[in-house]
């Protein structure tokens, strides 16, 4: 269970990252571009990217959705930045398990090494509706990499 010093910390994070999202921009020109929704709650998202060879050098994103959804944009712009592809999957595979899984066995200060700021995402578990919010930039960068036309969905 969160505690409330926690959970204030995580509706902080969320509102200030709703209310100013890093790389809130438009990538022009981009290397890729990806599109993504989330039916449920009506975010839409489109991720900008420049790379070279596997290194992500930019990444920005545009959009419209809910504060979960649009802070964890902007904190995954920040985390992915500069970073490989390797290692953007080595922390995108552990992003989503924190969000989805109530892992006993799980080891938080390797989990903390690698995702950083996006812990605070973690509480979204508490709410299954809320988890596809928080990894559709995810996907949408996913999709961006592999450089896929068709629109990622969260359904």
């Amino acid at each position: 269970m969160i505690n409330s010093d926690l959970q204030s910390l995580y509706q902080e994070v969320i509102l200030d990252h709703n209310k100013r999202p890093r790389n809130f921009r438009v990538i022009d020109p981009a290397s890729s571009m990806a599109r993504g929704h989330n039916p449920l709650c009506g975010d839409q998202i489109q991720i900008y990217i420049n790379m070279k060879d596997d290194i992500i050098l930019d990444v920005s994103f545009q959009g419209q959705g809910c504060a979960i959804s649009t802070a964890s944009a902007s904190l995954m712009t920040d985390a992915v930045k500069g970073k490989s592809i390797q290692a953007i999957k080595l922390i995108f595979d552990e992003f989503h398990q924190a969000v989805t899984q109530d892992n006993i066995d799980i080891n938080l200060d390797k989990q903390q090494q690698i995702l950083g700021r996006l812990m605070i995402l973690t509480g979204v578990k508490k709410y299954p509706s809320r988890v596809k919010c928080a990894t559709l930039a995810w996907h949408a960068l996913q999709a961006a990499i592999v450089k896929q036309s068709e629109p990622v969905k969260t359904e």
